[in-house]
C-alpha cells in the first residue's frame, strides 16, 4: 500500500483531469446499467403485451444511450491516456534528475543498463497501471457495488445463490496476487541484467571484435535470454491455470442463475423479463471479477517497478549541498587542504592525512603509481566526493558551506577519459557555457591546438560529433575536452593526465598555450610526461594515498627518492627524446632556411636577368 499511495501521488497535479476521467467512467457505468432494466420492460411490455409504440420508444432510447455512452467512453479514453503519459513524464523526469545528482560515489557501483531498464521498462509498467489499470480497478469496484446492490434490490434469494462462487473466486485473485508479483519482480530484474549486457556489448564492440568474442557475447546474451524466457513462461503458466478456473466459477453462478431462478419463473413469481435482466447484471458483474486476475496482473507488475524506481528515487546523494549553503564568490584560487583522508569504503582508506597549499598562479603536478591516489585528490576539490576527515578550503572557504554549482562553475576539468556527447563539436566545446559566443568557442579551441584540424572538416564547427565521440581520434577528443574547459575561464584548472593521447608535437603545443593560460590561475595537473611536470612550482609524488615527497623538479632530482626513481625509469628516456625531437625540428627549420634563400637567391637572379633581356620577362 506504501508504493501504491506513492504512485497514485504523481496524480496530484492533474486532479481536474482526473476528475473528469473517473467523472466519464461514472457516465460509461450509468449507461450500462439502464440497458437491462430497459430490456427487461421491452420483454415483458412489449412482446408480452404486444405494445409496438413502447418497443419503437425503447429502441429510440437505446440508440440515444448508445450514443451518450460514446461520449463519456471517448472521453474516459482520452483522458486515462494522458493522465498515464503526464504521470510517467514526471516520473522518468525525477528519476533522471534525481540520477544526475548521485555523487561519483553512486556512479562508481551502478551499472548503466541497469538505471535504462528502470528509466524505460519500470516506468512503463507504472504508466499501465495508472492508465488502464487504475481505471479498470475502479471500474471493477463501481461495477460490483452497483451491480450488487441492483441484484439484491431485485431478488435476494437469487442474488445469495448466484453469488454462492464468489469467495472462492476471491480468494484465487488474492492467491494469484500474492504469487505472481515476486515473478514480475524477477522479470524486471532479469530484463535490466538483460539491458546492461547488451549496453557494455554495444559499447564494447570494439575489444570484442578486436578478440574475436562474438561468439562468445552471442552466447552470454542468449543464456540470459533464456533465463527472461523462462520466467516469462512460468507466469504465464501460473496465468493459465488460475483464469480458466475463474471462468469455471463464473459458469458455475450463471448455472445456479438459471436453476434457481427457472423455478421462481415456472412458479409465476418473477417475470421472464426480470429473470433476462437478472442474468445480464450478472453477467455484468462477471466480468470485472473476470478481469480481476488481470489486474492482479498489471498491479503486481506496477508494484515490482514501483518498488525498483523508488528504489533509486530514495538513495541519498553522499554529497549533500548544507540547507544553509552559500554561493561561493569569484574566487581567487587559493586552495588549501588540511589533514584530508578519504576512503570510497571504511574498510578502503585511499587517502591519508593529505595537507597542501596552493596559490593562485601555480602549477601542482601530482605523480605517482596507479592508485596512488592522484585522481582522487583533485576529485575531492569539486566535490565528486567528499572527505572522510579534514577539510578543503578554497580562499579560506570550507567548500562544503557553498553550493556544488557556484563551486564547480569556476573549476575547469579536463578529465582522463575525454568523453564528447552526439552534438556538434561546438556543442561540445560550450557544454559548460551554453551562452559563449562563436568568437569564444573559436578561441578555446585555437589555444587548446584544436582549430586547425577543427576547420579541416568539411562543416568546421558544425561537424557532427559520433556516441562518446568515435569519430574523432584520441588526441582530438582530448584537445576539445581541454577547450571546453578553458572556455569557462575557470580560476582553477584541473588537467587530469589530459595529454595522453597526444604526440608529443601535439602535446609540446598544448602545454605552450596552457603556460599562457595558466597565469593567474591555480592548476593541479596529473601527467606522466617530462614536460607537464617539468616547469610545474610544486611536485606532489604519492604513495599509497600519502605524500611521500613534494618539491620542485631540481629540488626533487637532489634528493634522490621517489621522484629520482620514477625520472630515472620513466622521465630520463622522454626527456632525451624531446631533446632529440627538438634537435630534429630545429635542423628541419635550419633545412627550410637555407632552402628559402637559395630560392630568393635564384629568384633574384632570374628578375636581374629578365631586366637585363637574358631571360624572357615571363
Amino acid at each position: 500500500m506504501r508504493i501504491l499511495r506513492r504512485l497514485l501521488s504523481y496524480l496530484a497535479p492533474y486532479r481536474k483531469e482526473a476528475i473528469l476521467a473517473y467523472g466519464s467512467l461514472l457516465g460509461v457505468t450509468i449507461m450500462n446499467l439502464i440497458v437491462p432494466r430497459l430490456i427487461s420492460s421491452v420483454i415483458d411490455n412489449a412482446l408480452s403485451g404486444g405494445a409496438r409504440t413502447f418497443l419503437l420508444q425503447a429502441g429510440a432510447a437505446i440508440i440515444g444511450i448508445s450514443a451518450i455512452k460514446a461520449i463519456f467512453a471517448f472521453g474516459q479514453r482520452y483522458l486515462t491516456e494522458w493522465l498515464s503519459f503526464r504521470t510517467a513524464y514526471d516520473l522518468r523526469n525525477a528519476f533522471y534528475d534525481h540520477v544526475q545528482r548521485l555523487s561519483f560515489a553512486y556512479h562508481d557501483a551502478a551499472q548503466t543498463g541497469q538505471l535504462m531498464s528502470r528509466a524505460t521498462s519500470d516506468v512503463d509498467m507504472v504508466r499501465q497501471f495508472i492508465g488502464s489499470g487504475l481505471m479498470e480497478a475502479i471500474n471493477i469496484l463501481l461495477m460490483l457495488v452497483t451491480t450488487l446492490a441492483i441484484l439484491l434490490s431485485s431478488n435476494w434469494r437469487l442474488t445469495l445463490v448466484a453469488l454462492l462462487p464468489i469467495p472462492l473466486l476471491t480468494y484465487l485473485a488474492i492467491h494469484f496476487g500474492r504469487i505472481i508479483r515476486p515473478r514480475f519482480r524477477d522479470i524486471q530484474a532479469q530484463l535490466a541484467r538483460l539491458s546492461t549486457l547488451l549496453q557494455e556489448s554495444l559499447a564494447g564492440v570494439r575489444v570484442v571484435k578486436a578478440f574475436a568474442r562474438e561468439p562468445y557475447e552471442s552466447l552470454r546474451f542468449a543464456e540470459e535470454n533464456r533465463k527472461l524466457l523462462q520466467q516469462r513462461l512460468q507466469v504465464m503458466r501460473l496465468w493459465g491455470l488460475n483464469f480458466p478456473a475463474m471462468s469455471f466459477l463464473i459458469g458455475l453462478s450463471t448455472l445456479l442463475i438459471l436453476w434457481y431462478g427457472g423455478q421462481r419463473v415456472m412458479a409465476g413469481e418473477m417475470t421472464v423479463g426480470a429473470l433476462v435482466a437478472f442474468n445480464s447484471y450478472v453477467l455484468m458483474l462477471a466480468w470485472p471479477v473476470q478481469r480481476l486476475g488481470w489486474l492482479v496482473d498489471i498491479i503486481s507488475r506496477a508494484l515490482a517497478s514501483g518498488e525498483r524506481l523508488f528504489e533509486i528515487l530514495d538513495t541519498p546523494s553522499p554529497v549533500q549541498e548544507r540547507p544553509d549553503a552559500i554561493e561561493m564568490p569569484p574566487i581567487q584560487g587559493y586552495v588549501r587542504f588540511e589533514d584530508v583522508s578519504f576512503a570510497y569504503a571504511e574498510a578502503r582508506p585511499v587517502l591519508h592525512s593529505i595537507s597542501l597549499e596552493a596559490k593562485p598562479g601555480q602549477v601542482i603536478a601530482l605523480l605517482g603509481a596507479t592508485g596512488s591516489g592522484k585522481s582522487t585528490i583533485i576529485n575531492l576539490i569539486p566535490r565528486f566526493y567528499d572527505v572522510s576527515a579534514g577539510r578543503i578550503t578554497i580562499d579560506g572557504i570550507d567548500i562544503r558551506d557553498v553550493t556544488l554549482k557556484s563551486l564547480r562553475r569556476q573549476i575547469g576539468i579536463a578529465l582522463q577519459e575525454s568523453f564528447l556527447f552526439s552534438a556538434t563539436i561546438h556543442d561540445n566545446i560550450a557544454y559548460g557555457r551554453p551562452d559563449a559566443t562563436m568568437d569564444e568557442v573559436i578561441q578555446a579551441a585555437k589555444i587548446a591546438r584544436a582549430h586547425d584540424f577543427i576547420m579541416s572538416f568539411p562543416d568546421g564547427y558544425d561537424t557532427w560529433v559520433g556516441e562518446r565521440g568515435v569519430t574523432l581520434s584520441g588526441g582530438q577528443k582530448q584537445r576539445i575536452s581541454i577547450a571546453r574547459a578553458l572556455l569557462l575561464n575557470p580560476r582553477i584548472l584541473i588537467l587530469d593526465d589530459s595529454t595522453s593521447s597526444v604526440d608529443t608535437n601535439t602535446e609540446y603545443e598544448i602545454q605552450q598555450a596552457l603556460g599562457e593560460l595558466m597565469k593567474g590561475r591555480t592548476t593541479f595537473v596529473i601527467a606522466q610526461r617530462l614536460t607537464t611536470v617539468l616547469h610545474a612550482d610544486q611536485i606532489l609524488v604519492l604513495d599509497q594515498g600519502r605524500i611521500v615527497e613534494r618539491g620542485t623538479h631540481e629540488e626533487l632530482l637532489a634528493l634522490g627518492g621517489a621522484y629520482r626513481q620514477i625520472y630515472d625509469l620513466q622521465l630520463r628516456d622522454q626527456e632525451e627524446a624531446r631533446r632529440r625531437e627538438i634537435q630534429a625540428l630545429h635542423e628541419k627549420a635550419v633545412l627550410t632556411e637555407r632552402e628559402q634563400r637559395a630560392a630568393e637567391r635564384r629568384e633574384a637572379s632570374r628578375q636581374a636577368s629578365a631586366q637585363l633581356g637574358h631571360l624572357p620577362s615571363s
